[in-house]
């Protein structure tokens, strides 16, 4: 028994880590969920999941929880996790094809790549994104007939931008972009249509602080990669505008994450309580410091994905504030709910 709990324990902290940081010790050794997760890169899933969430519960307060279709919102949700996978795996199969991920490029270098790293072949890798994809395109196919067409249209949206992103959006300064319209109007948007069956402005409005903190971590990640892509011939923003008014920018997008949603409350587009929000300025305080310095010359003590750094201390910032806004607004539809039973 003490064994077992043990082998538990190495598992846990195992998957944990591949969660926080897109990579495990000896991943070729690990066993197959960790090493699944790792050419996943499941570790950014966090934002779908807050995405999603934020759509259902936006849902919730403006239709009430049983105006809300619980089971949209699971087949939404989990479609939208599995159309992310998806992606993450279909990128690292094409941009390996197309020449771009090479030894030297920081996708190597960060975490094992799944084809470069020998984890897995090109056809299980494709396998595996297009049994994901066809997952999410079963949900779709349910969702539309919850639903109707308009379901359709924020999907064919998603995989619009998601088909272009690596052949065309991110390689001429339009990637950053498209990662708030689909982490913000496409999937929050969406998500609360598919719930409630409502197409609210207050949805959209809604929609943006989380999206643009979402292209805040792709800012940073751009920063971190732009001598690579430099030379692969990606023009990303930061590339466009070199790496001291990126950093700029991003200071300016985490900022315009706490402006607008302190908007949202006062404008009654959403309740107060996502003023919760900024329960993580300690956090910005920290993040902002970084950012007003130039990346080390070396890897810190402990630092989980060298070479990358600003990206990291974006996401170090975008997990705790986008789980403080799913918060806020859980606390929204539970006081909502109170309300409405002691009226």
């Amino acid at each position: 028994m003490s064994a077992l709990r043990v082998g538990w324990r190495v598992l846990l902290a195992r998957w944990s880590t591949a969660l926080q940081g897109c990579n495990v010790p000896e991943v070729h050794a690990a066993d197959f969920l960790s090493r699944w997760l790792v050419i996943s890169r499941a570790c950014v899933l966090s934002m779908t999941g807050s995405s999603a969430l934020i759509g259902v519960l936006l849902a919730a307060e403006k239709a009430g929880v049983s105006g809300v279709s619980w089971l949209a919102a699971a087949l939404c949700t989990a479609g939208l996790l599995a159309a992310h996978l998806s992606n993450n795996m279909l990128n690292d199969w094409t941009d390996t094809r197309r020449g771009v991920d090479t030894e030297d490029y920081p996708r190597t270098k960060y975490s094992t790549h799944p084809l470069l790293g020998g984890l897995t072949t090109s056809r299980r890798l494709l396998s595996a994104s297009l049994a994901l994809l066809g997952f999410a395109a079963a949900t779709l196919a349910a969702l539309i007939l919850l639903r109707g067409w308009p379901v359709a249209v924020f999907a064919a949206g998603g995989l619009g931008l998601s088909l272009a992103y690596t052949s065309f959006l991110k390689r001429h300064g339009l990637g950053e972009l498209a990662a708030l319209l689909a982490w913000g109007p496409l999937m929050i948007g969406g998500t609360a249509y598919v719930c409630s069956g409502r197409l609210e402005p207050a949805f959209f409005a809604a929609s943006l602080p989380y999206g643009l903190a979402v292209a805040s971590v792709l800012v940073g990640k751009h920063i971190d990669k732009l001598e690579a892509d430099v030379n692969a011939g990606v023009r990303s923003v930061p590339v466009l505008l070199g790496e001291r008014r990126s950093r700029a920018l991003n200071l300016g997008l985490f900022v315009a994450f706490y402006v607008l949603t302190a908007a949202l409350a006062a404008l009654r587009l959403t309740g107060p309580l996502v003023l919760l929000v900024f329960a993580s300025l300690p956090r910005l305080v920290r993040v902002w410091k970084i950012y007003r310095r130039p990346r080390p010359a070396s890897s810190p003590e402990d630092w989980p994905v060298w070479p990358l750094w600003y990206v990291g201390w974006a996401m170090f910032l975008n997990r705790l504030a986008g789980l403080l806004l799913v918060a806020g607004l859980l606390g929204n539809v539970l006081l909502r709910s109170i309300l409405s039973l002691v009226r």
